[in-house]
Order: structure tokens, then sequence, then C-alpha cells
């Protein structure tokens, strides 16, 4: 008797917070080597980004999708604006944002990624989300139009897959912008992720987070992504840390490519897998 084949459905899984401190850009560098990752975004005014620059731009871009991860909260260029992600919220939602501070701000932040990496940013999303906030997401489109007309990046959809298993953090992280950035990005042809996987609430051993990882693995579909925070062991004070290094371990682990297997997925770049109009339903 033929043995049926198995499907195979693509998921990009991207690194965040490329650039805060050398843990991180450790973690990143280990797993893209392991072709476990297919992403990172980057905090170009991170305390490690001009020290952690230079390798990215010697990845293979088949391989590994670099992008911008706009920073309003923690390392914003101008301090002005730094916010905690509350804040953030409350200013968009009342319209108590300076609209030429922020453009200037993305516009630096794009600045400062391509002076480092010799080429745009494959993909653009936001430090705790910030980039689906009102005026955040408008004014950051309308740079990304600007700037690249002819090949725009991806933007990252915080949509929830249905049986990953969401608690309320996911449920909260989707409303907090999802559908209007979706509308607004699908309205000029920006390229999203289908789903965002991933989300928790960063406690637990590495056991408990392999069993999590399981669980959204099992629940993703084609053009999906998963997002992590993956980290080597650092001095930098990171409250964190520990969970990084949880999610470093299990996604280093030999067993982690067994689990792809058996679940029927490949890790992919976003930028590889996607269509203009062919994901986000």
């Amino acid at each position: 008797m033929q043995a049926t084949l198995k499907s195979t459905r693509s998921l990009a899984i991207c690194v965040d917070d490329f650039g805060l401190h050398p843990g991180v850009n450790a973690g990143v560098q280990r797993l893209a080597a392991q072709g476990r990752i297919s992403a990172t975004s980057c905090l170009v005014n991170g305390p490690s980004w001009a020290a952690g620059a230079p390798a990215l731009r010697a990845v293979d871009l088949q391989a590994l999708d670099v992008g911008l991860h706009l920073d309003l909260t923690e390392h914003p260029c101008d301090v002005r604006l730094r916010l905690p992600v509350s804040g953030w919220i409350a200013a968009a939602w009342l319209g108590r944002v300076s609209r030429d501070d922020l453009r200037k701000e993305i516009e630096l932040q794009l600045d400062r990624f391509e002076d480092a990496m010799g080429r745009p940013p494959s993909h653009v999303d936001g430090h705790e989300h910030v980039h689906q906030f009102p005026v955040v997401r408008e004014l950051l489109i309308d740079s990304l139009l600007l700037r690249y007309p002819k090949q725009l990046p991806w933007l990252r959809s915080t949509k929830r897959a249905p049986g990953a298993g969401n608690g309320a953090k996911a449920m909260l992280i989707e409303t907090l912008g999802c559908a209007a950035t979706a509308r607004l990005a699908r309205s000029h042809g920006i390229v999203q992720n289908r789903h965002l996987l991933g989300v928790y609430d960063f406690q637990g051993t590495a056991a408990q987070y392999e069993l999590r990882l399981a669980r959204w693995l099992a629940a993703a579909r084609e053009g999906d992504l998963l997002m992590c925070h993956a980290a080597e062991s650092t001095t930098h004070a990171d409250p964190l840390l520990a969970a990084r290094l949880n999610e470093c371990q299990v996604l280093a682990n030999k067993d982690f490519g067994t689990m792809l297997e058996d679940k029927g997925l490949r890790i992919a770049p976003l930028s590889r897998i996607a269509a203009p109009g062919g994901l986000g339903g």
C-alpha cells in the first residue's frame, strides 16, 4: 500500500527585538544558522543595534527576512515620544499625538535601518504592537508607500489563529487595531501574515513553552506568523530574560524539527510565501 504524503504548509517564524542586547542578537544568529527562524525584527535605536547590524547584512535574504521593529515605548530616537504602551494606547485613541513628531520618528527609524543594512526592510511591525494603533498605522503606511512604491514591505497582522488556545492577551492585542490596519494595508496592496501565533504571558518553564509551541504549530496555516522573543544568556538587565532563554532552548532543540515535520510545516520567509492579496483571510 502506498503511503499517504503529508501536505506541507509554510510558516514564518520571527524573533523580535534584535538590537536590544547581545543575548537577543546571539539568539537570532544561532537560530538563523540552524534554519529555525525565517525573520527578525530590529530595534534600530536599541543599545546593541550598531554592534549587531553587520552580522545581519551578511545573512542570506532568501532565508531570513530582516525588518524594522518600530519602537515608541522603549528606545525611540526622539525621547520625547517615549511612553509605556498604555500611554500610547491613550494618546492614539484620544488623538493626542503630534503627527509631525511621529512622522519624523518613523522616517528616522527607517533611515537608520537602511543606513545600517544597505537595503529597505523586508517587513515592518511594532514593538508592543504599536504599528497598528490609530495615527501610527496611517503615518507608517504613508511612509512605506512613499519610500518603497516598487516593493512594499509586508506588515504584521495581529489576527488570532482559530484553535491556537488564544487567551485574553491575544484577544486584546487583536482588538487594538488589527481590523483597521488590515483594511488600510489591503487597500494599498500591502501583504500581511494570515494569523499571528506566539502570544503568551512570558511565564513558565521551557517545558511549558514547548507545550504552547506544539499547540501553535497544530493551529498554524499557510502564511501564518509565529512571533517569538528568543535570546541567549546575557548580563544585560531584561525582565523577559528567563522567557527568552526558554524560547531559544526549545527552538534550537532537535525536537523542534521533529515537531515541524509531524505537523507538516516548513519554515520560510513570509516575503517568499506571500503575494499581494494572497493572505490575510
